[in-house]
């Protein structure tokens, strides 16, 4: 029996034996499938990224697995090579799994790297990537950038490397940030010396705007490249009108769908004998993609006709020959341009014949408006209830003070006459001052305007009232001054106004404190009213103070009576966007602290520019970065022009 039991015994422990051996075998194949796992993954991610080196021509990297880590060794030849070889790898691998252990060789006698900044704006907020000098002022860079961005997120990828500040770094990228507040859909690049926008503005004016504000704020040394792209307008009915006569060929509308089309139209009417600049509209709305093509057949037939007009609405072509074309040659240009127009147009051809001679003359209706705004009605009109129309109609569109009626009601007057009058009156309000005279056969408008697309205007209102076939001739003449955008002052000269408005008045305080006096308001009033008139200017407000009291407290005085100043201006609707208030206490008198009249010169109130201290241009970029490394610069200082309200 105790044999029995101690075989048992034995059995039993060798089956426990050998489950512990079974165990052990399987860990330690497990650990070894694991340990090659790992191996392989180390390996594949060590060949990935040591290929995504060599494949962007960084060779000098050693790249070590370790783990999950890749490690990254080596001595890169700038601050710049550094920072691209550690983005190819967090390219391949996750950032956060790539360490530095990297080294840049000593800079001494290297040329520097290329500094340049590319920021991207658009509803989503603003982005930032690039390399910046050390010495710029990182924190006030972000400061202007999150004012900019108004709450919206700020992604911030720059780097920096500790090479001297090129030339004309500086003034570039204080122009690019204060362009960047103005275009919310826009992409700037900055190089030293030198500013690439590329922007998209609300609308074709505003597109206008911001090329004439940006062209003129670039400061001096900073070379600017410039792209700002409108939406393009949407035109119906789509409207092109061509006419020859004895003053020469003419638009008086032009529209075109393409840069293309445009061009093919140009070239059709020079061939007629159109001398100068043609300001053909791009916009949508065509009818047709063989638009171009049935307006150059069009213009074609009115120059092989010896004049005439051609209106081309939509897909319908109405063409009026010269009077006393003879018949043959109109049959034989009509009938080739019929035959050779595009699919969808359809054309109306007129042969005008001479009118018999009338005893009287031909009626006629004018109007006439001054500079100063007046207008004068003179002329026929058909009954007492269409002269009351017209008074009206006048009295809406330019004033009921400044409408003075001469008309005469007489019978007879042709048909459609009153919807002539009424559609002269309309185009003549496109105008800045001209005239209108209506006739049975035509209608003729002159004058001068502010806007460069009235003609085209104007010619399209005439052609929807009256018809693609009548008779009109529109001779406006574009006035620049006359330009509400053009005629805008310079940042300058609203500083220089202000300091007019300032010169025999100051901006006082209640004594110690930051309250404008109420003999004050006035002076802020009219320094209101020369603002508003003025582009969103990027202007400090500087606060003075006298040396009496504790430099400290003057500081923080000048600085609380400057912003005093601010919200002044902002409670008045002042586009203050630009505007920033700083305080410089008893810094720079203008007069001696010893006497009373000094002191009380020397607390005061400046208005003056912010814009980069002008740097002539010796060098380029690239000369500058062969050349050996300038000492630094102190911080430009915002003081090109500037009034002080005393």
């Amino acid at each position: 029996m105790a044999g029995s039991n101690k075989k048992l015994v034995r059995m039993r422990l060798s089956a426990l034996f050998l489950r512990i051996a079974v165990f052990v075998a399987a860990a330690l194949i497990t650990w070894g499938a694991a340990r090659v796992s790992v191996t392989v993954l180390e390996q594949r991610s060590t060949v990935a990224v040591q290929e995504a080196l060599l494949d962007e021509g960084q060779e000098w990297p050693t790249v070590i697995a370790d783990g999950l880590q890749i490690i990254l060794e080596g001595e890169a030849p700038s601050e710049a090579a550094r920072f691209r070889a550690m983005t190819i790898s967090g390219r391949i691998v996750d950032a956060s799994r790539v360490i530095d252990n990297m080294h840049v060789t000593d800079p001494e006698g290297l040329a520097p790297p290329s500094f340049a900044i590319e920021i991207l704006r658009n509803d989503s907020g603003v982005s930032l990537i690039g390399l910046i000098p050390a010495a710029t002022d990182r924190d006030a860079l972000s400061a202007r950038i999150a004012r900019i961005a108004d709450g919206q997120p700020v992604t911030d990828l720059l780097e920096s490397a500790d090479y001297p500040m090129p030339d004309n770094w500086r003034p570039a990228l204080n122009y690019a940030v204060d362009a960047l507040a103005q275009l919310p859909r826009s992409k700037i690049s900055v190089a030293a010396g030198r500013v690439e926008i590329t922007a998209i503005s609300d609308s074709a004016d505003q597109k206008r705007l911001l090329e004439a504000r940006l062209s003129r704020e670039a400061p001096d040394g900073v070379r600017l490249a410039l792209q700002i792209t409108a939406p393009r307008p949407v035109i119906s009915p789509y409207i092109t009108r061509f006419t020859v006569d004895a003053d020469g060929a003419r638009f008086a509308s032009c529209t075109a769908d393409t840069e293309e089309a445009r061009g093919k139209i140009v070239a059709a009417a020079t061939a007629a004998g159109l001398v100068g600049r043609v300001n053909c509209t791009l916009a949508l709305g065509v009818p047709s993609a063989t638009w171009s093509d049935a307006v150059s057949l069009s213009i074609g037939a009115v120059a092989e006709l010896g004049g005439g007009t051609v209106t081309i609405s939509d897909a319908d072509i109405a063409l009026v020959a010269p009077e006393g074309t003879d018949q043959a040659l109109f049959d034989r240009v009509v009938g080739a341009l019929d035959n050779d127009l595009p699919d969808l147009f359809a054309l109306d051809a007129t042969l005008p014949v001479a009118p018999e001679a009338d005893e009287q003359g031909p009626p006629e209706f004018t109007a006439t408006l001054s500079p100063e705004g007046l207008v004068q009605l003179r002329g026929k009109i058909s009954d007492d209830l269409m002269n009351q129309t017209v008074e009206n109609y006048a009295q809406a569109r330019f004033g009921r003070d400044a409408v003075r009626m001469g008309t005469l009601v007489t019978d007879g007057l042709p048909r459609g006459w009153a919807v002539r009058v009424l559609a002269g009156i309309e185009g003549l309000s496109y105008l800045s001052n001209g005239s209108v005279v209506v006739s049975p056969e035509n209608l003729t408008l002159r004058g001068n305007t502010g806007d460069p697309d009235a003609s085209a205007e104007v010619s399209r209102l005439l052609i929807e009232k009256l018809g693609e076939a009548a008779q009109f001739s529109v001779d406006v003449t574009y006035v620049e001054a006359l330009d509400p955008i053009a005629a805008l002052p310079t940042p300058e000269e609203c500083i220089a106004q202000i300091g007019i408005v300032t010169a025999e008045r100051k901006i006082l305080f209640d004594p110690g404190s930051d309250s404008l006096t109420a003999d004050t308001q006035p002076v802020i009033d009219d320094i209101a009213e020369v603002l508003r008139a003025c582009l969103d200017i990027p202007m400090e407000i500087a606060g003075y103070t006298d040396s009496q009291g504790r430099e400290e407290m003057n500081l923080a005085l000048s600085k609380n009576r400057a912003e005093a100043v601010l919200t002044a201006l902002r409670a008045r609707r002042v586009p203050t966007g630009g505007f920033v208030a700083n305080g410089y206490g008893e810094a720079d008198p203008i007069a001696d602290n010893e006497t009373e009249e000094g002191r009380e010169a020397n607390r005061r109130i400046e208005f003056r520019l912010i814009q980069p201290e002008p740097t002539p241009e010796e060098q380029t970029a690239l000369e500058a970065a062969e050349d050996a490394p300038a000492e630094d610069s102190s911080e430009d200082a915002p003081q090109d022009a500037e009034s002080t309200a005393e």
